[in-house]
């Protein structure tokens, strides 16, 4: 047998059987033992890691909601910056959603743009999302053959003309299509029709903005996909849920049968519309960060197990899309940046609320991963790729948005304490060193590169 390449042993180690002393055994890349913590094992390996008392080994984090922008509109990230700002903030593996690049990921000659693009600048994992647009449906199945991991629709504007909206009748016929050969559809599900007729969002109130999308909008939308998500029998997976009265639309729908999961987001979990100034537009997103009792709902919906995962929708753009100067919340682009932040984000409010790292791996590693059929990636078990975050859970920092990696230094976290520092991230049982070059893989469905 071959000698085993790597063993890392750890008081606290983050794995499906709880949180545990551990020896895990690496070879080519995978994790292939994880035995008790005075095994023999220990001494197997050349190479040799301990973790000090106050570190923690994590899967690496798996992010399947990055809007990286490359190639077309590159100056507003970029797979360099995003994926050293992923290695940075503990997360091993991203997936690239479909839109804000030029060419939008809609077709297979625009995936191999996007994947031509993206092979020599990645520093973690990266998978892609295909797009279902208007017209575009003869184009799902080469898409998914081609290895999407799946597909983005929106049902209102995408904030880019190049990407359009379903209307309900493009929806239903792109759900049939993907229903065929068992794919996945997720989708921005806010209502064109309630938007539309809400007050329009100008000026700095933030509340104006709020009123701008109500929750009704996210409600019917999120009825109007199951309603055909029963009907055709697709897969779908409700992105970003802001507006906790859409839970019980879900847990319904489960019971019902319904192939349905969500997602919230850091911000939704940490921030609330009542401490956002006027004129913050940093804080701009759609769906909108809601009331502080609506967060506490969101945080019930992920112990109850409504919600499955949690993830960034690091949306950035250039300063000046902004509109910091004149904090108009309507002209400002609607995303936020915090792909570095995710895992000490959520880890900062999840603990006051009785939650441990176990908790949260399922939420940011495991799940993300099964959800996009990642196979190997999301957990410490033999078979699974050897991604590790190495984690110190009572560190507390402040955030300064000018030493993250992202490229346009704007975040609302800027000025924020948060605890956990992540203290090392490593990619199949190597260290991820910036200063070395990239070294990530571009996977396809399954997980292979």
């Amino acid at each position: 047998m071959t000698a085993l390449e790597l063993v890392i042993r750890a008081r606290r180690v983050v794995s499906t059987a709880g949180e545990v002393a551990r020896v895990v055994g690496v070879r080519d890349g995978r994790i292939v033992a994880v035995e008790p913590y005075e095994s023999a094992l220990w001494g197997e390996a050349a190479d040799r890691v301990e973790l000090a008392d106050d570190e923690v080994l994590m899967p690496g984090l798996v992010d399947s909601h990055v809007h990286v922008n490359d190639p077309g509109r590159t100056e507003w990230e970029g797979f360099t910056s995003a994926t050293r700002a992923a290695a940075a903030g503990g997360v091993t593996t991203i997936i690239d959603m479909p839109l804000n690049s030029i060419p939008p990921t809609c077709d297979v000659p625009a995936l191999e743009v996007k994947r031509k693009t993206a092979q020599t600048q990645v520093y973690v994992d990266v998978g892609f999302w295909g797009g279902a647009i208007p017209g575009n449906v003869s184009q799902l199945q080469p898409l998914h053959e081609a290895g999407v991991l799946g597909f983005k629709c929106f049902l209102l504007h995408s904030g880019v003309d190049e990407f359009p909206p379903l209307n309900p009748a493009e929806l239903e016929l792109a759900m049939r299509e993907i229903s065929s050969f068992d794919g996945l559809l997720i989708v921005h599900a806010e209502d064109a029709h309630r938007i539309d007729h809400a007050p329009a969002a100008h000026g700095g109130s933030y509340l104006g903005f709020l009123r701008s999308r109500p929750r009704e909008a996210e409600y019917a939308a999120v009825a109007d996909v199951i309603g055909l998500a029963a009907l055709t029998g697709c897969r779908v997976h409700i992105l970003h849920v802001s507006s906790a009265d859409v839970l019980p639309l879900l847990a319904e729908a489960r019971q019902d049968g319904v192939r349905i999961t969500a997602e919230t987001c850091p911000h939704y979990l940490t921030f609330t519309a009542e401490e956002i100034p006027d004129g913050a537009t940093q804080y701009k997103c759609c769906p909108p960060i809601r009331e502080a009792e609506n967060r506490e709902l969101l945080w019930e919906g992920l112990r109850d197990g409504v919600i499955d995962l949690v993830v960034s929708d690091h949306s950035p753009s250039t300063i000046d899309l902004k509109c910091l100067d004149t904090g108009d919340f309507g002209a400002a682009w609607g995303g936020i940046a915090s792909l570095q932040l995710g895992l000490p984000a959520v880890w900062t409010q999840a603990r006051e609320r009785g939650f441990d790292l176990v908790d949260v791996a399922r939420w940011m590693c495991q799940t993300p991963a099964a959800e996009a059929t990642l196979l190997h990636k999301g957990r410490i078990e033999p078979g699974y790729d050897a991604d590790f975050c190495v984690f110190a859970p009572d560190e507390t920092f402040v955030v300064n948005a000018a030493t993250l990696h992202h490229k346009n230094a704007l975040t609302p976290y800027d000025g924020k304490p948060l605890a956990g520092v992540v203290r090392s991230t490593w990619l199949r049982g190597e260290p991820i060193d910036i200063e070395a070059g990239p070294r990530g893989r571009l996977l396809n469905r399954g997980g292979q590169g």
